[in-house]
């Protein structure tokens, strides 16, 4: 009951103004139930954190539970451990990594029955349909520090992809978010972290770094890279932090797979240049009134300003336009999803793909513009589950 009220709620909502195809929206919803759903990059939830949150029930606020994901039949997540710059620069990223582990595996072994760890796709048993399995991911490679043996004790930990960096250089490479070009690309340490990534086994992500960094790894892995959640810079030009035709064909040269997000300044130049406005705007106004960035009083600033200047909206046709673009530029095999789900504020989540109950509504728009079942399949978790497993291999050849 629950589950036909939720489809129903968003159905309406996405499609209040246009005509669907209620035969071939039948067919989404069973299709999300039939093919196995893959979403490259979630951020720790914030039940997570919550000792007395019943798993068993909807969170109005948050944008993933195993409700609304057990909805939009989702069978398999990267959970992103996230780590500031800031937390670096202060020496403490890895005590914070370290940290966020534990409290997820302690939480999620308190729901054996709704979710599972996982360490390999060999761990994948896709006839239980109840279980949600949890892969973990680490998003900024602060916490590897400057030790190389610190690749192989996250390995142990079950971490299976990095991104690099997020909005600042670090140790391993440069970000595409910061301009001062540290290394104009990877360091020294960060190529032995690529060829180390190779022989673990762990998935290079090359979201959030600067193109110069890219490149410089494309020249070392011998194994496929990710983008774990970017999207295509043809779309928002100039803007770094997507992904360009160049580094597409890059990508799927390696045999890997860009994961298109659900987040309007990713998808949309438009919004895309009215976020970084504004957030320009924020930052003066709250520097010239002397207020802290981090303060509550920021907090409530910025969420008026939203509210009074709101950005530009995405639709799932945005996310589809995304994926047509790869697949015209280098074909199916080489793009999938990675939502960003609670790594974005629902503000600026796309219409119709605002939490994981949603899923359904991009399969229907990729049916209504004739993709086969196969492609589906490919698209929403088949290519970034080949793409992990091309990586063991290329990693079980090196090991023995």
């Amino acid at each position: 009951m629950i589950t036909l009220i939720i489809f129903i709620l968003f159905l309406n909502k996405m499609f209040a103004q246009e005509k669907i195809d209620q035969s071939l929206y039948s067919r989404a919803l069973e299709l999300s139930k039939e093919i196995f759903i893959v979403d490259t990059h979630i951020d720790l939830p914030d039940w997570v954190f919550d000792e007395n949150f019943d798993i068993s029930k909807i969170s109005v606020f948050d944008q993933f539970d195993y409700i609304k994901a057990r909805t939009g039949g989702l069978n398999l997540l990267f959970l992103a451990i996230f780590t500031s710059p800031e937390s670096a620069l202060e020496g403490k990223s890895k005590n914070l990594a370290d940290t966020l582990i534990s409290i997820v595996k302690k939480s999620i072994g308190k729901w054996q029955n709704e979710f599972k760890l996982i360490n390999s796709v060999k761990d994948i048993d896709k006839e239980n349909n109840d279980l949600i399995y949890i892969v973990l991911a680490m998003e900024n490679g602060s916490p590897l520090e400057d030790i190389l043996e610190n690749l192989e004790y996250y390995f142990n930990k079950g971490i299976r992809y990095i991104t690099l960096a997020h909005y600042k250089d670090n140790l391993i490479c440069d970000s595409a978010n910061d301009s001062s070009r540290t290394h104009n690309g990877l360091s020294k340490f960060g190529r032995k972290v690529i060829k180390e990534m190779n022989r673990l086994g762990i998935m290079i992500d090359v979201s959030h770094i600067s193109d110069s960094s890219f490149f410089d790894i494309i020249e070392i892995t011998e194994a496929p890279v990710i983008a774990s959640h970017s999207g295509c810079r043809f779309f928002t030009p100039g803007y770094e932090r997507n992904v360009s035709d160049e580094i597409i064909k890059a990508i799927a040269k390696t045999g890997g797979v860009v994961q298109i997000p659900f987040a309007d300044f990713f998808l949309r130049e438009d919004a895309n240049k009215k976020f970084h406005k504004n957030e320009i705007e924020i930052e003066n106004t709250l520097k010239s009134n002397n207020i802290s960035l981090e303060s509550e009083e920021a907090s409530t600033f910025r969420r008026k300003y939203w509210d009074e200047n709101p950005i530009q909206k995405s639709s799932v046709k945005d996310v589809a336009d995304h994926i047509d673009h790869i697949v015209k530029l280098v074909g199916i095999d080489y793009v999938g999803i990675g939502s960003d789900f609670n790594g974005v504020s629902r503000i600026f989540l796309t219409e119709g793909l605002d939490d994981c109950s949603k899923y359904p509504n991009l399969i229907y728009e990729l049916l209504s513009r004739g993709y086969s079942e196969e492609d589906i399949r490919k698209i929403m978790g088949g290519n970034v589950l080949r793409v992990w497993q091309e990586v063991e291999k290329v990693s079980y050849k090196k090991i023995k």
